[in-house]
C-alpha cells in the first residue's frame, strides 16, 4: 500500500501512536457522550447535567501549565501509558453509583478523567515530531485530527447505543477496554526517548517554557493568533445554539445533527492536510485556513437571510469542519517546529491554556454581545475574529520563517 511507504504512516512509531489514539479517543467520546445523559437520567435535573459539563472543562484550564512541565520532565511514551492506566482505574468508582445521591461520584470521576486527559495531550503532541521526518509533521497532525473526527463519529454514536443497551457498566467496560488496547500499542519503545533532567522546581520549569515563547519569533506570533481563535470558538459554541434555535427554528435534534456533521468536513480536512502539508509552510497553512474558515462561516451565518432549509444547512455545516481542522494542524505544526524538544510540552500546554482561557471568555461574552448588537451582527463578529487571526498569521509568516531555527533538524539527525 503506497500510503504506508511514504509520509507519516511510513514510520512504525507514528502508526502505533495513530492507531492507539483512535482507539483511546473512541472510548473517550463514548464516555463524554454517555455521562451527561446518564446524569440527566439519574437526577432529572438540567442543572446537574450542566454541572457535569462544567467539571469536564475546568481541569484543562487549571492543569495545562502543570501538564506541560510533566510532558517535558517525564518520558513521554511512559507518561501516556501511565495516564491511560490511571484513566482505566479511575472508572471503577462509577460501579458504586446507585442513585441521585451518588451523582457527586460521577462528577469526581469526570473531573479526574478530564485532568488525566490534560496530562496526556501535551505528552502526545510533544512526542509526535520525534516519530516522523520534519517535512511530515503537518501531515502527521492532519492525520491525528482525522483520527479525532473518526473517533467522534464512531465513539459518540456507539456510546449512546451502548448506554441504552447495557447501561453504565457497558460504557465502563468499553472505555476501559479502549484504554488497555491503546496501552498495548504503546508498550514497545519508539521515537527519540529522553528525560529532561530534573534540576529545577516545577514553577521555574514552567517559567522556562514562557521564556521559550518570548524568545522565539515564531512562538510570540502565535500568542495573539491562538487567543483570537479561542475567542471565536467560545462565541461559536453559544451563538451556534441560538442561531439554530432562533434563526433556523430548529430544536435539540437539529442542533445535534448540525454539530455532528461537522465531523465529516473534519475528516476531509484531515485528509486534505496530508496533501497540502508538503506544499505549504505551516504558517501559511494556518493563515489561509483561518481566512477560508472565516469566509465559509460568514457565508453560513448570512445564508439564513435567503433560506432556513435544514437540509441546506446540513450541507453547509458538513463542509465547515474542513478548514477548521486544517487550521488546527497548521497551528500545532507551527508550534512544534519552532520549539526545542526539551520545552515542547510546556509550550504546547501554555498555548493550549491561552486558547482555553480565550474560549471561556468567548462563552461568557456571547450572551452580552447578542443583547447589545443583535444576533446577526454577533455572528459576523465571530467570523471576523477568525479572519483577523488568519490575517495576523499570514502577516507574521515571512518574519517567522526568517527567524526560525528549525530545532527539529536535530531530531532528524538523532533518528538516523
Amino acid at each position: 500500500m503506497k500510503f504506508l511507504r511514504k509520509g507519516p504512516l511510513a514510520h512504525p512509531g507514528f502508526r502505533r501512536l495513530w492507531i492507539s489514539g483512535f482507539i483511546s479517543e473512541s472510548g473517550d467520546w463514548m464516555f463524554m457522550v454517555a455521562m451527561p445523559v446518564y446524569v440527566y437520567e439519574l437526577t432529572g435535573s438540567v442543572g446537574a447535567t450542566a454541572t457535569n459539563f462544567l467539571v469536564e472543562l475546568l481541569p484543562a484550564l487549571l492543569l495545562s501549565p502543570v501538564a506541560g512541565v510533566l510532558a517535558d520532565r517525564w518520558d513521554r511514551r511512559r507518561t501516556m501509558i501511565g495516564v491511560s492506566l490511571a484513566q482505566t482505574a479511575a472508572l471503577l468508582p462509577l460501579l458504586a453509583v446507585q442513585g441521585p445521591g451518588e451523582v457527586f461520584v460521577v462528577n469526581i470521576v469526570t473531573a479526574v478523567q478530564a485532568a488525566l486527559a490534560t496530562v496526556f495531550q501535551p505528552a502526545k503532541y510533544a512526542l509526535l515530531p520525534s516519530l516522523v521526518e520534519r517535512e511530515d509533521v503537518p501531515a502527521a497532525n492532519g492525520l491525528v485530527s482525522l483520527n479525532g473526527n473518526l473517533a467522534r463519529l464512531f465513539g459518540a454514536s456507539v456510546g449512546g447505543f451502548v448506554l441504552a443497551w447495557s447501561g453504565l457498566p457497558g460504557i465502563l467496560a468499553a472505555d476501559g477496554a479502549s484504554f488497555l488496547l491503546a496501552i498495548l500499542l504503546l508498550l514497545r519503545p519508539f521515537g527519540v526517548s529522553r528525560k529532561v533532567p530534573v534540576d529545577q522546581t516545577a514553577w521555574r520549569a514552567y517559567l522556562e517554557g514562557l521564556r521559550e515563547i518570548r524568545n522565539r519569533a515564531g512562538l510570540r506570533a502565535m500568542v495573539v493568533t491562538v487567543a483570537l481563535m479561542g475567542l471565536a470558538q467560545g462565541l461559536f459554541a453559544v451563538l451556534f445554539v441560538v442561531f439554530v434555535t432562533d434563526r433556523l427554528g430548529g430544536g435539540e435534534s437539529d442542533t445535534g445533527l448540525l454539530r455532528g456533521v461537522q465531523a465529516i468536513g473534519g475528516m476531509a480536512g484531515g485528509a486534505l492536510v496530508g496533501t497540502l502539508a508538503r506544499r505549504i509552510e505551516p504558517g501559511r497553512l494556518l493563515g489561509w485556513s483561518l481566512v477560508v474558515f472565516s469566509v465559509m462561516t460568514a457565508a453560513t451565518w448570512n445564508s439564513a437571510y435567503l433560506t432556513t432549509s435544514m437540509p441546506f444547512f446540513v450541507g453547509l455545516f458538513a463542509v465547515l469542519g474542513a478548514p477548521g481542522i486544517a487550521a488546527f494542524a497548521g497551528r500545532m505544526s507551527l508550534t512544534q517546529m519552532h520549539t526545542e524538544d526539551a520545552t515542547r510540552g510546556r509550550v504546547l500546554a501554555t498555548l493550549q491554556s491561552i486558547f482555553d482561557g480565550s474560549q471561556a471568555l468567548g462563552l461568557i461574552c456571547a450572551g452580552t454581545l447578542v443583547a447589545r448588537i443583535t444576533l446577526p451582527l454577533a455572528l459576523d463578529v465571530q467570523a471576523s475574529l477568525l479572519a483577523l487571526a488568519g490575517l495576523l498569521a499570514l502577516w507574521n509568516v515571512r518574519r517567522v520563517v526568517a527567524a526560525a531555527e528549525h530545532p527539529l533538524q536535530a531530531l532528524d539527525a538523532a533518528r538516523t
